[in-house]
């Protein structure tokens, strides 16, 4: 069930929020989806959701089971970020997206597994287990949020919480069947995430549909003392989707996309709008500009795990020699990657070279959108060039891997809302259409995604 069905099961009282509560919790999670199920709060939270109901204190969301990503902070269950070097650590607090799905008696059935602090397109790159498809458990979910999306995909839950740094929402979204927003950079409170890469997270909603999606994000969203970086925005409903301009970029119709996804994606479009070619020519040098900034935020940020203030500790006879063994015992490859390739960029004489130049490519590809919405009012593409790919068929292959992500990190670099829908099935393998907005029209987006899911 969606999230108006549990709402009006509530009301019309077929069912008590403790009894739809255990009911989740005695589900077997055949794909790996959850690192920890949060038993004593899930069962605590229905309880008290039920008072609430009976009260007619009640929102849409009182009652109704959903889950966390592993990164992001509720007080008193342990936030691992999927890592060694956390695999301990009890969250002190609630991120500030929990807490307001808390005052309106949400119920967290668990933490949900992820790549390592979210670096991964496939949930592969886990310190703990890979997460398996349910559409088909020889296959990735997506990552790095694809424990969320499999979780929601495979009903045990009803809706979850992921983030997106360069695609992590969409991208396991489009894998799993299901809807995933990532809405505008700023939309959403960061405080209570566990940062990637600062200036790109994101944490949105994966539903079941567009209208679940749009419930959570104006829970969700709104500005928050606790990060400067968040933005207050009115969500708006009324959009005539007849009248909308819809644009596609040619530079997303590529060498290298699967045929049967862009005959899809094509025929999913013009069901409902006439197209409009458009042009995001910087659109090329996305994927390396992205993989420039995000490792070199990343750096920054994960230098906090030294062994020292809190997570794993490897004593050593001296502080450097604790750092070393430490990071190189508790982070995983893929981690390691990207805090070298970060701290390379960022490194006296390449700086200039890498860092700088990334971010002039990042300004021009908002330019590039800029000019684009001058003339369309949202923008569809592929979520993905490629329905889910096999476990381990890109595993040794990084470059590959980070290929998964070539349709959905310009966004993130431009800081746009976006949401993947379902449109239909490739080799019996879900496929997703990704639909852009401009900044703050993220209830636009979510109109038009209606149409599809």
């Amino acid at each position: 069930m969606n999230i108006l069905e549990f709402y009006k099961g509530f009301l019309e009282k077929k069912f008590s929020a403790l009894e739809i509560t255990k009911e989740f919790l005695a589900k077997k999670d055949d794909y790996n989806a959850f690192i920890t199920i949060s038993k004593d709060l899930a069962l605590k939270q229905a309880k008290k959701a039920d008072k609430m109901i009976a009260k007619g204190e009640n929102s849409v969301l009182t009652g109704v089971p959903m889950a966390v990503k592993d990164n992001i902070l509720v007080e008193g269950v342990k936030n691992t970020c999927a890592s060694e070097i956390l695999k301990d650590y009890i969250a002190p607090y609630d991120a500030t997206c929990v807490k307001k799905l808390k005052e309106l008696g949400a119920v967290v059935i668990g933490k949900t597994n992820l790549d390592e602090f979210a670096m991964g397109s496939s949930t592969e790159n886990s310190g703990f287990f890979t997460t398996k498809n349910p559409c088909d458990i020889e296959r990735v979910p997506g990552g790095s949020s694809g424990g969320s999306a499999a979780a929601v995909a495979a009903d045990l839950c009803c809706y979850a919480l992921g983030s997106d740094t360069g695609g992590s929402i969409r991208q396991p979204a489009s894998f799993c069947g299901i809807v995933g927003l990532k809405p505008t950079y700023g939309a959403v409170s960061r405080y209570g995430l566990t940062a990637f890469a600062s200036s790109f997270d994101q944490i949105g909603p994966l539903t079941k549909t567009a209208e679940d999606a749009r419930i959570i994000l104006n829970v969700i969203s709104g500005k928050d003392i606790k990060d400067s970086t968040s933005i207050g925005f009115k969500d708006k409903i009324d959009v005539n989707t007849a009248q909308l301009k819809v644009g596609i970029p040619r530079e997303y119709f590529i060498k290298g996309i699967d045929p049967k996804v862009e005959t899809l994606i094509k025929q999913a479009i013009k069901k409902n709008y006439d197209i409009i070619e458009i042009s995001l020519p910087h659109t090329k040098y996305a994927l390396a500009a992205y993989y420039i900034i995000a490792p070199s935020e990343a750096s920054a940020n994960l230098a906090r795990f030294d062994g020292v203030r809190y997570g794993l500790s490897k004593p050593e006879k001296d502080l450097f020699k604790t750092y070393l063994k430490t990071k190189g015992t508790g982070f995983g490859d893929e981690v390691k990657r990207r805090i070298m390739i970060g701290t390379y960029a960022l490194s006296a004489g390449y700086y200039d070279a890498y860092y700088l130049k990334a971010q002039k490519v990042r300004t021009l590809i908002k330019q590039d959108f800029d000019k684009a919405f001058e003339k369309v009012d949202v923008i569809m593409t592929p979520t993905c060039p490629s329905p889910a790919f096999k476990i381990g068929e890109k595993a040794d292959d990084p470059l590959s891997m980070y290929l998964a992500d070539i349709f959905t990190v310009s966004v993130n670099l431009a800081g746009l809302p976006a949401v993947s829908v379902p449109i239909g099935k490739v080799n019996k393998l879900p496929v997703g259409l990704q639909i852009i907005g401009k900044p703050f029209e993220d209830h636009k987006i979510l109109e038009v995604a209606k149409q599809y899911a």
